[in-house]
């Protein structure tokens, strides 16, 4: 990966790839933007595979309650609160960690 190409989920920051990676982690913060931060631009603009590939199906079911405010995506909304709801009950051996 090229240390300074955009991530297409942070198009209005400049804020490479490799950085956004980073605070998705919570290996870093710039300022105000962190974790909560990047796992909600996550949300909301990428497609549900890559959501799952960098944040996980055990840490979306965890964290989903604190992010779920910040989303502004009904469907989003709708979306993964049926997926942290179902998941635990159909599938739990994809929720551990």
């Amino acid at each position: 990966m090229d240390a300074t190409a955009r991530s297409p989920y942070v198009w209005d920051y400049n804020v490479s790839e490799a950085q956004f990676l980073e605070i998705l982690a919570g290996r870093r913060t710039l300022g105000r933007l962190d974790q909560d931060w990047a796992a909600r631009r996550l949300i909301e603009y990428a497609p549900y595979e890559e959501i799952v590939r960098l944040i996980g199906f055990p840490r979306l079911v965890r964290e989903w309650p604190r992010w779920r405010g910040g989303i502004r995506s009904k469907s989003r909304k709708r979306g993964l609160d049926f997926l942290v709801r179902w998941l635990p009950e159909k599938h739990p051996e994809v929720c551990r960690e």
